[in-house]
């Protein structure tokens, strides 16, 4: 019954934060998926910074967070994958980053950042590691989130960063609905 609660709630809360995303987008003059990152739709002295914070982050964190704890006995590394992806949503709603996210800045920045590379860092070398029960495609699935948190903490706050944000955020959410569907069967 747990793996089915989980099951639920990680695609519920993935349909929650893409709908979230989409309509906040909207509302914040000049912003691009393809350019920003989803922080950015949050950022100190944003317009929706408390909404993004408490209404998606915040959320987003806690739910992911439930499903780690679900899954803890059961299903050890999709505990870690959402524990990690947990973190990084819960550090987001409570360290907003500076305007256009910057690899450095604030020291609110500098804690928004580390949770950001516990998300990726973490959430990638949980999709390696599950590669053994699950197949070659959850390792390069870690690959993927790896490289592309490298490269959004490295790249100018304009060009590809949240295309390649979307890129990794898919292949963390989408490799932990993966494993739980796996963990079912």
């Amino acid at each position: 019954m747990n793996i089915i609660a989980a099951q639920f709630v990680s695609v519920a809360v993935a349909a929650y934060l893409a709908a979230a995303c989409a309509v906040l987008g909207r509302r914040k003059a000049g912003y691009s998926h393809w350019a920003h990152t989803i922080s950015e739709l949050g950022e100190q002295g944003a317009r929706d910074q408390r909404l993004v914070a408490f209404g998606m982050f915040l959320p987003v964190g806690l739910l992911l967070l439930a499903v780690a704890g679900l899954m803890w006995r059961e299903q050890p590394h999709s505990a870690r994958l959402a524990l990690c992806i947990a973190v990084g949503y819960i550090g987001a709603a409570f360290f907003p980053c500076d305007p256009g996210s910057p690899g450095t800045g604030s020291p609110r920045q500098a804690l928004h950042n580390l949770a950001g590379g516990v998300e990726y860092v973490g959430g990638g070398l949980a999709l390696i590691a599950m590669a053994p029960r699950h197949g070659p495609l959850t390792q390069w699935c870690g690959v993927i989130v790896l490289g592309s948190g490298f490269l959004i903490g490295v790249m100018p706050s304009t060009g590809w960063r949240g295309a390649l944000q979307r890129v990794a955020e898919s292949c963390l959410f989408g490799g932990l609905a993966f494993s739980l569907w796996w963990a079912y069967l």
